[in-house]
């Protein structure tokens, strides 16, 4: 093996679509500090209450999207480690990692010091930046590479939320869906707490959240979810040579009472019937792989939101999953990050 691995990071799903299982990894999710943030304890009794009500939802969610393989998650992270190795140099292996369940970005880590790695290119399968996501990802690989691999050198790629290499192939893998007759693309987002999003940009505080008004500089925009999610928008519109008239954009998937960013993609998917929008086409640039949030959330719920409001046509763009474009990306990012070791 070469000395140099990458490990691919992601989310997780629970082992089964049992309910003691779907509670397990809840728990492990949930009881993130990053996912549900403040006081100790009324984290702690949100946390508690959640678990009453939600595992039987949850697992029942799951169950509708559930593979023979396995949880779609993890089938399709896994194609695309297979795919990714194959494309890179004879010897260097890619690991998975998840944030939560397994394999476990602990487990990942054991793995890569096992087999001798010298050299960590680490790839985020988050393209943008949220503390929810991203970060508690990143933290957590961080973590058990200085405790696993505290000799290893370790490059981590940033949020790509505007790479050109990611904004071609999320319009290559869109394209066919594009060349079909639809009123209007709705980019659907996975949403934060607006809370979350304040704290992030906390030095700006003339940034409001109905809009994408953060400010021009780098230190802002490097943790502003919200304006990233505009700027992927904007950039595939640009790349696909589409209308901005008719894009759309919302969040999904909020949890609680917390007010979180929008507008919702719920109230999005009920209104656009009215609003003369019948063929519509859905893409959640958030996701880089088809998870329960995208095959269920959209593809089952979003889609009778959708049909009972008047809509005739709701098509869902696949995530990049392994698609050849995305992998290349990849490959060429690991080639980039690679560089910053022989500098």
């Amino acid at each position: 093996m070469s000395k140099q691995a990458i490990l691919l990071l992601n989310l997780g799903s629970p082992k089964s679509c049992e309910v003691g299982d779907v509670r397990d990894y809840l728990r492990e999710f949930l009881g993130d500090e990053r996912v549900l943030d403040g006081n100790v304890l009324l984290r702690w009794v949100r946390l508690q209450v959640i678990l009453s009500r939600r595992p039987p939802h949850s697992a029942a969610a799951y169950r509708r999207v559930w593979t023979p393989e396995g949880a779609p998650l993890l089938v399709f992270t896994e194609r695309l480690r297979a795919a990714l190795e194959a494309a890179l140099p004879e010897g260097k292996r890619v690991f998975v990692g998840m944030r939560y369940g397994k394999p476990s970005t602990r487990e990942a880590v054991a793995a890569l010091a096992q087999a001798g790695a010298k050299e960590v290119v680490v790839l985020p399968q988050y393209p943008h930046f949220a503390m929810s996501s991203y970060e508690t990802a990143v933290e957590r690989a961080r973590e058990e590479l200085a405790r696993q691999l505290p000799q290893a050198r370790v490059v981590v790629q940033e949020p790509f939320y505007n790479a050109p290499g990611y904004i071609e192939a999320l319009a290559e893998s869109a394209r066919p869906f594009l060349e079909e007759s639809f009123d209007a693309l709705l980019f659907s987002y996975h949403g934060i707490p607006l809370h979350h999003l304040r704290r992030e940009i906390a030095d700006y505080p003339d940034c409001h959240e109905p809009v994408d008004c953060c400010p021009p500089n780098a230190s802002a925009r490097a943790r502003d979810y919200r304006h990233q999610c505009f700027a992927t928008r904007d950039a595939f519109v640009a790349a696909a040579g589409i209308p901005l008239e008719k894009c759309l954009l919302s969040f999904q998937s909020r949890l609680g009472r917390a007010v979180w960013i929008r507008p919702h993609t719920d109230d999005t998917l009920r209104s656009l019937p009215a609003r003369g929008v019948k063929k519509l086409l859905v893409i959640c640039p958030a996701f880089t792989a088809d998870c329960l949030e995208t095959l269920d959330e959209i593809q089952n719920e979003g889609r009778r939101l959708f049909l009972e409001a008047g809509g005739e046509k709701f098509t869902q763009i696949p995530c990049l999953n392994d698609h050849p474009a995305y992998t290349r990306f990849l490959a060429s990012e690991v080639s980039r990050l690679s560089a910053s070791f022989n500098a």
